[in-house]
């Protein structure tokens, strides 16, 4: 089985993924449950510029609920959350009341935002993660305001809330997000982008309970499971294979779906 925790849909900036590539990369690659985040309610782009054409952050929600209330068995929904420009209204809380059961977690992306997990201006959204038992799930690497430190400050501030560094510091070597793992009983990582050898790291010096799979998909087009956009083979590939037989039957099923199951409380068929 495979959960990946980790999955967009939505068209803005140079992003262009669909609701059919997400159901046909989960059909073709073994994926038996994702959990998706709607990339339109990106604030900033890449240089840290106003997108000039806005979706706002319920009209966003919306989008991801419209995937998950069709296949409710396959995909869960995190709402992007806008961290510079809306707050959570209570539209927002009324989609979510609506659609508890269809709601596994909060996404936070810093790097589109420009705004830090440690900020005292998301503590509205603290307070929601708290009320219905929301794991935060968040993007890191690329900025200051995306290092896995300031995640990790959020996740001391904040014990009773689960929170997973995604890419566990994109385009380093891992190395300060993995020291952190430890230092939070709340604080997990993921795989997305992380080479495996990154990921023996961390489960050597913590344990697999701390990691969770995850990818992008399908950041790279349908086949980002395969191969990326220039061809070359997929580090994913190396999970889906090579992974398999360098770690326990244990570690593996723990990375590659229970801990997911556990934290976000998805039930296992």
């Amino acid at each position: 089985m495979i959960i990946d925790t980790h999955v967009h849909i939505g068209s803005i900036m140079d992003f262009q993924m669909s609701c059919d590539d997400v159901l046909y990369s989960m059909e073709r690659y073994g994926i038996d449950f994702s959990l998706v985040s709607n990339v339109e309610a990106a604030e900033l782009d890449h240089l840290g510029r106003p997108i000039p054409v806005q979706v706002s952050q319920n009209d966003a929600f919306r989008k991801t609920l419209a995937l998950a209330q069709q296949y409710p068995e396959r995909i869960g929904a995190l709402p992007w959350m806008k961290l510079r420009s809306e707050k959570p209204d209570r539209e927002f809380i009324r989609l979510l009341e609506q659609n508890r059961a269809l709601v596994y977690g909060i996404k936070l992306h810093p790097f589109h935002s420009r705004v830090a997990p440690d900020d005292p201006s998301l503590e509205a959204i603290y307070e929601i993660a708290r009320a219905y038992q929301l794991p935060i799930v968040s993007h890191t690497g690329g900025c200051e305001e995306a290092r896995s430190v300031h995640l990790y400050r959020a996740a001391k501030a904040h014990p009773d809330l689960s929170f997973v560094m995604v890419h566990m510091d994109l385009g380093t070597d891992h190395q300060e997000a993995i020291s952190l793992l430890g230092e939070a009983e709340n604080l997990y990582g993921d795989t997305t982008w992380v080479p495996v050898s990154a990921t023996l790291s961390a489960v050597k010096r913590w344990g697999s309970g701390k990691i969770l799979f995850g990818s992008d998909s399908p950041i790279d087009g349908a086949d980002t499971y395969l191969h990326n956009k220039t061809g070359d083979r997929s580090l994913y590939q190396e999970y889906f294979n090579e992974f398999r037989a360098i770690v326990s039957p244990e570690d593996y099923d723990n990375i590659m779906y229970r801990n997911a199951a556990r934290l976000f409380g998805i039930r296992l068929s």
